[in-house]
Parts: C-alpha cells; structure tokens; sequence
C-alpha cells in the first residue's frame, strides 16, 4: 500500500467536499483536508482506543508521506490530532496543501477498510456524516483521471 487508491482518494474528495459545502475559498477548503481526518478522532478513539487511533494515524501519516513529502513537518499527538501543519502553510502551495490532505485522509480511510472491512469503516463514516448521501461514501468510485496516474 504504497499510494492511496483512486477510490480512497476520491471518496476522501467527497467528504472534503461536503465539509466545506459550498464555500469557494482555498483557506476553507484547506483547513476541512486536515478536518475530516480530525472529524473522524471520536469516533474512532471510542472503536480502537486512543493508542489505537494514534497508531492508525501515525501509520496513515508515514505512507502520506511518501506522496507528499512537505506533510514530513506533521507529528501525531498523544491524543492523535496533528500537529505542525499550520507551520507549512505560508511554504507550501494552497494546492499542495489540500492535496496533503486528500492523500492523508485517503490512507487513514484505505487503513480503516483493510483493517476492519467496508462494512464497519461505512458504518463508522455514517456515524460521523448522517446526513451525507449514501453516494458521497461509495468505496467503489474513482475518479478516471486519477487511475491512469
């Protein structure tokens, strides 16, 4: 599991999406990258322990970042929230950073699935968006553009 998958990447897309609703701003939608991933911390700290999410983080944290070599300044807390990110800001491209933040995301996300199924993972994602459309969290998607990378 080297890179993030289509799938995982686009559904990570998705939710950014949603969390960001219909704000056009870089700076909202950059900051809700890093808030998905942050959204998802109750949940899963009540499924797998404190230890255990910031163990899921952590790991997620080292494959992103083979792909995306400015999250390097990112460290896992002991509570698994990240840290140092607000840093990279100014250095690093808006672009670059919303990326980061697919990628991350795509590999906590890709980590969940392989880990404890679609099932729970889809469960675990409702209970945090109940309001998101059952379309939003279809692992099956993938952008085309992004499979011929």
């Amino acid at each position: 599991m080297s890179r993030a998958t289509p799938q995982m990447r686009d559904l990570s897309r998705r939710l950014i999406a949603y969390e960001t609703g219909k704000s056009k701003t870089s700076g909202a939608k950059i900051s809700a990258a890093f808030h998905v991933s942050e959204k998802l911390r109750p949940q899963l700290t009540t499924f797998m322990g404190s230890v255990g999410f910031r163990a899921l983080v952590s790991r997620a944290l080292a494959l992103a970042n083979a792909e995306v070599p400015w999250l390097r300044v990112a460290q896992v807390k002991a509570d698994g929230s990240l840290q140092g990110l607000s840093e990279s800001e100014a250095q690093v491209d808006p672009k670059e950073i919303f990326e980061g933040g697919v990628v991350l995301l795509a590999h906590l996300l890709g980590l969940l699935v392989a880990f404890i199924g679609e099932n729970l993972t889809l469960g675990l994602m409702r209970e945090v968006w109940p309001k998101i459309s059952p379309n939003d969290l279809d692992f099956s998607k993938g952008d085309q553009n992004e499979k011929n990378k």
